[in-house]
């Protein structure tokens, strides 16, 4: 039923994009695909995503290479993650971080270190090498693949630009002058200053960097070569793709070219691919859109599973800055953040390889303001003219101990499946080497750059060993978080339950899943708070903290929570 069910899924959504081309193209299609759909692996449990813990990194920054990271994977396992978020991997001119793919079939070789006389099935069998590692850790694997440009860099593109009556002309967007989908907006304001980009006698159509031209999936060929691509990392034991940019794929003339009907389309014949050749392949959407627009990827359980929850990012800062609940209690208002169906997952979190981003799409210019104000403390962090703040967890909470549990205990315990950028386990800070470094590499003064950088793991290893230190009491309370969370379902699956309280600086809700109910108690001031709970409640909560009572209730100091199981 599942392959019966994919492939007419595949058929529809062909005919919807393309109502006049050959079905014959389509049929080829398929045809390759029962091929290769005889030596890929089934995922055991579909649903895995929702207990994950997720963990995200630059292989090349996290330790070198593959075979570095390898050697970390206990590292990661002792700390609670279990899957593996590669930011960008394929090979590339490295312009945008990874982000500009020079070939979907090819990892960057410097991540295997291998000759350049090494065959495309020297660095196969060293990916799913690595892939089977992680496996045997416990750890689902996962990467970034841009679905909407390619670097200028690809063979499509270096075709491409030779000229109308090249076959790869219509693999990217062209035409005669910049007239051409004047509302769609800027995304990169104060860096670029136009979506398009003169080359030759024409222009190319580009939504993010000049170096990243447009896909054309007007095309169908672009929609079956991107869909190979993706049939050929599953070959290899991957585990999912986070789908980059994905609201921006279809264009049309008169719209701002986001979120339109066809580009849900796309996605559905994507996810179609990935269903039929490995169900349980997990399709995680990268839309930086409001939150009634991101839920049009995953309600309908035939586009993607998860998505990011953009928008409870930034809250989660302010209700801290604010000492009040009212901003996470607002955002997840079913009004703002409308219901998703069981099958369907919000991911979270706090940092991640991009700026703490401030866009009108699930910002107000009140909150912009606001959170701009009490978090941009370096003039150098301010992004896209005040769209963003480039700065690292501990470099925003100013290195407050107290204030990054709380932020994580918030993230771990609300709807969704977290996500941990690489170094924030131990409170990494910004990297300003780094970023002068990709200055002078790329020629752009990307703040972005500020929160990557290299892991200094004899420094690491140091700081973490001795538990005074401020990054061994990050990692020993987050590792402790994410090890407790693994033990309870609820966490991932169970739905939400506020608590009425009396003060507005207290979080408090309970998670509910079958049997399973915890109490999550979280005060946002920094003075001490008394939580009226009339209730019999243990000596300790989950994570092994005393839980002070008296004959009030729980009294809780500033900044600190309890997860009590009840």
């Amino acid at each position: 039923m599942q392959n019966q069910s994919s492939h007419q899924i595949m058929k529809q959504s062909f005919l919807e994009l393309y109502p006049d081309a050959s079905l014959e193209l389509l049929q080829h299609f398929i045809a390759e695909l029962d091929q290769q759909k005889t030596h890929i692996q089934a995922v055991e449990n579909e649903d895995w995503y929702k207990d994950a813990i997720v963990y995200s990194l630059y292989v090349d920054l996290f330790n070198v290479d593959f075979t570095g990271l390898s050697q970390k994977l206990d590292y990661l396992q002792n700390l609670g993650v279990s899957c593996l978020w590669l930011l960008p991997i394929l090979d590339s001119p490295m312009k945008d971080a990874g982000f500009d793919i020079k070939d979907y079939k090819k990892i960057r070789p410097d991540l295997f270190r291998l000759p350049d006389t090494a065959s495309p099935d020297d660095q196969k069998k060293k990916f799913t090498e690595f892939v089977q590692q992680a496996h045997n850790k416990g750890i689902k694997v996962i990467f970034d693949i841009a679905m909407n440009h390619s670097s200028i860099a690809h063979p499509w593109f270096q075709e491409s630009r030779k000229g109308p009556d090249n076959p790869f002309r219509d693999y990217y967007i062209w035409n005669k002058n910049d007239e051409k989908y004047q509302d769609a907006r800027l995304l990169f304001k104060g860096m670029c200053p136009s979506n398009w980009e003169k080359d030759g006698d024409c222009y190319f159509f580009h939504r993010f960097f000049e170096f990243q031209p447009d896909l054309n999936y007007r095309n169908p060929e672009v929609l079956l070569a991107m869909s190979r691509n993706l049939a050929f990392w599953l070959e290899q034991g991957i585990d999912g793709f986070r789908a980059d940019a994905i609201p921006y794929i279809w264009k049309e003339e008169g719209t701002d070219c986001e979120n339109l009907p066809k580009t849900h389309t796309v996605v559905r014949f994507f996810r179609a691919v990935t269903d039929y050749l490995r169900p349980g392949t997990l399709m995680l959407a990268e839309a930086c859109q409001k939150p009634q627009d991101v839920v049009d990827y995953i309600k309908t359980g035939d586009e993607c599973q998860a998505a990011y929850h953009f928008p409870l990012m930034p809250q989660m800062f302010k209700a801290i800055s604010m000492q009040s609940a009212e901003p996470i209690k607002k955002t997840l208002r079913t009004d703002v953040t409308p219901e998703i169906p069981d099958t369907a997952q919000w991911f979270t979190f706090l940092r991640c390889h991009d700026e703490l981003s401030l866009e009108l799409v699930y910002v107000n210019e009140e909150d912009r303001a606001y959170i701009h104000k009490n978090y941009c403390h370096k003039p150098q962090w301010n992004f896209r003219v005040g769209e963003g703040i480039s700065a690292r967890l501990s470099e925003l909470f100013k290195h407050d101990i107290h204030k990054m549990k709380l932020a994580y205990s918030m993230m771990l315990t609300l709807p969704g499946t977290p996500v941990i950028y690489y170094g924030d386990e131990f409170g990494k800070g910004n990297d300003e080497a780094y970023y002068k470094e990709q200055i002078e590499l790329n020629g752009k003064d990307d703040t972005r750059f500020l929160v990557r950088g290299k892991m200094d793991w004899d420094f690491i290893e140091k700081q973490i060993a001795n538990p005074e230190n401020f990054e061994a009491q990050i990692y020993n309370g987050l590792s402790n978080m994410l090890q407790t969370r693994k033990k309870y379902k609820t966490f991932g699956r169970g739905k939400i339950q506020w608590q009425n309280t009396k003060s507005p600086s207290l979080l408090i809700y309970k998670r509910i899943f079958k049997e399973e109910e915890i109490l999550v108690v979280q005060n946002l001031s920094e003075k001490e708070i008394i939580f009226e709970y009339d209730a019999v409640l243990p000596e300790k909560d989950i994570l092994g903290h005393e839980i002070n009572k008296n004959d009030k209730g729980l009294s809780l100091s500033g900044y600190s929570f309890r997860w009590i199981k009840l």
